[in-house]
């Protein structure tokens, strides 16, 4: 479905208001619409069916009534029949029911059909008005279409109208050449990722900050995008409780700066007017780069932090669809590790994108299940005849190996385990299948010991059951932790290098299970050579 503020705007200005062409805060430029309507008939009678059609360049929404030519104010005229239910629909206009048809997506569209059913009290003229939308921020206004009239009255001339584009009432003028780090740390704030790089360099995120005045500060940001770069000051690690942004988002070719509020994961709130000063871009490269003023204080309404006290910022970049609106951003944010005050000594910072508690997790996950636990399984499934009558501690030495490492499996995964929780507060519905398949993975390391203890004598007859469900339920878990760290590597917090994160692991898998097979058949060709053995014996 389209967007609710399209709708609104298309109803709003086209059901609502009046003849004009204009829009209140708009720039108009002087290019003409392109887009036509046409009629199959030039005269009509009350009740007539008229094929009304609209065609021009690619757009995405319309709006399409009647009314009368000599009263454009009033209210629409007659109702509409569908001719492409999948891409139009009827809507009521003021009072009048179907007198008005709409899109119904914002799907493109080059061309539609309906059809206008005169009403009984028809006026004599009746002129058809389209409002269309070519993208979110060109559209036009009630073109006027042609008029039709009853049976001896003569047609009313076409008015022409200008296209509409909502522009910024702000100057922003060009940068001319890349920002500098040379004074990064002397003179100027920076924040930099990867440390120590050069802004001019297509891999580097440089934030910066250099007090101006006693209450101006001068902000530049630049960064590796074809979308949007942005910054946050934050009183916390977590973007989104009313944190401060600056955005700098790339669209048609023109940088748009803007400040917003942040809260929660919805859509930031835009500042209808930005409370900065001297604003400055540049494409180029395959850098966005922007700079500006703002004072250092702000009165609380404006809803901006005061810049001289302590705050975490965030750096983070997205992609932007057409008519400037942002995604979410398509990885972790750069989050710096502690609380800096920008107004305050000059430092040359870093920050990392994935945070210390979710890499020593991954790290503790792949410990657990790609190495002590494997080692566990290969040790008692293929080392018991190698210390036939050896003991430790009074156990075979093979078992108290095998006991040791999924001892300490289950150690590493609890531990692991719990770091996420530490790092969220509480449960993630950001991260998919993975941390639900995780519970499994740690349920079952649960359950393994615990069903050990249980396990009955070697010539107990339930013992066959016992092995059977050990070796099921370690199977499962090993094959299921594989999946959750494979399902972990791809979400954003950890930032691995991809696709190499992938090839690395498939890599770990393929030697595990090689080794198992090549010890399979170790394994067989033993006994294999044993029997032949015994039997050449038994002959001899």
């Amino acid at each position: 479905m389209e967007s609710p503020g399209v709708a609104l705007m298309l109803w709003a200005l086209a059901c609502l208001s009046g003849p004009s062409t204009g829009f209140p805060n708009g720039k108009v430029t002087e290019h003409f619409p392109k887009h036509t309507v046409e009629v199959n008939v030039t005269e009509f009678k009350p009740g007539d069916r008229v094929k009304v059609s609209l065609s021009g360049p690619v757009f995405e929404g319309f709006f399409l009534q009647a009314r009368n030519a000599e009263n454009l104010e009033g209210p629409a005229i007659g109702s509409f029949a569908l001719a492409d239910r999948k891409r139009s629909q009827v809507l009521t206009c003021g009072r009048v029911k179907n007198s008005a048809v709409s899109h119904t997506s914002k799907s493109k569209k080059s061309h539609l059909d309906a059809y206008w059913i005169a009403p009984r009290d028809a006026p004599k003229r009746i002129q058809f008005l389209v409002t269309v939308v070519e993208k979110f921020r060109v559209f036009w206004v009630k073109i006027p279409g042609p008029t039709i009239s009853q049976p001896n009255i003569p047609t009313l001339a076409t008015p022409v109208v200008t296209e509409v584009t909502v522009g910024t009432s702000l100057p922003v003028s060009h940068l001319t050449q890349p920002f500098s780090a040379s004074d990064c740390g002397s003179n100027k704030f920076c924040v930099r990722n990867p440390s120590d790089c050069d802004p001019g360099a297509r891999d580097c995120f440089f934030l910066s900050f250099k007090r101006d005045h006693v209450d101006l500060i001068v902000v530049e940001m630049s960064g590796p995008s074809d979308g949007y770069i942005a910054f946050a000051l934050s009183h916390d690690q977590w973007m989104g409780g009313g944190d401060d942004a600056y955005l700098c988002i790339s669209d048609s070719h023109h940088v748009d700066i803007k400040t917003a509020s942040l809260t929660g994961r919805a859509y930031p709130e835009f500042d209808s007017e930005p409370a900065l000063d001297e604003m400055s871009w540049r494409l180029a490269d395959g850098l966005i780069q922007c700079s500006f003023r703002r004072r250092i204080h702000f009165p609380a309404l404006q809803g901006r932090f005061n810049l001289d006290a302590n705050y975490y910022i965030f750096m983070a970049d997205g992609e932007v669809s057409e008519g400037g609106m942002i995604h979410k951003h398509y990885r972790q944010p750069l989050i710096t590790d502690g609380k800096f005050n920008v107004t305050g000594p000059a430092k040359d910072i870093g920050g990392s994108r994935s945070p210390l508690l979710i890499k020593i997790h991954g790290a503790l996950m792949f410990v657990a299940w790609m190495t002590t636990v494997s080692i566990g399984v290969i040790v008692a499934r293929f080392f018991k005849p190698v210390w036939p009558n050896s003991l430790l501690f009074g156990e075979e030495i093979w078992f108290q190996v095998h006991r040791a490492l999924m001892v300490m499996t289950v150690l590493l995964t609890g531990a692991s385990f719990i770091l996420p929780f530490l790092y969220r507060g509480g449960w993630s519905d950001q991260a998919g299948f993975h941390p639900y398949l995780g519970c499994t993975v740690m349920a079952l390391a649960i359950f393994q010991p615990i069903m050990a203890g249980f396990r009955p004598p070697p010539q107990a007859p339930r013992r066959e059951i016992f092995n059977w469900l050990h070796w099921s339920t370690g199977t499962t878990a090993r094959i299921l932790a594989v999946v959750v760290i494979f399902l972990g590597m791809d979400l954003p917090a950890l930032n691995l290098p991809d696709p190499w994160d992938t090839y690395t692991m498939m890599g770990f898998v393929a030697w595990h299970v090689g080794t198992d097979v090549l010890l399979e058949i170790h394994g067989y060709c033993l006994i294999h050579k044993g029997t032949v053995t015994n039997l050449y014996f038994s002959l001899h």
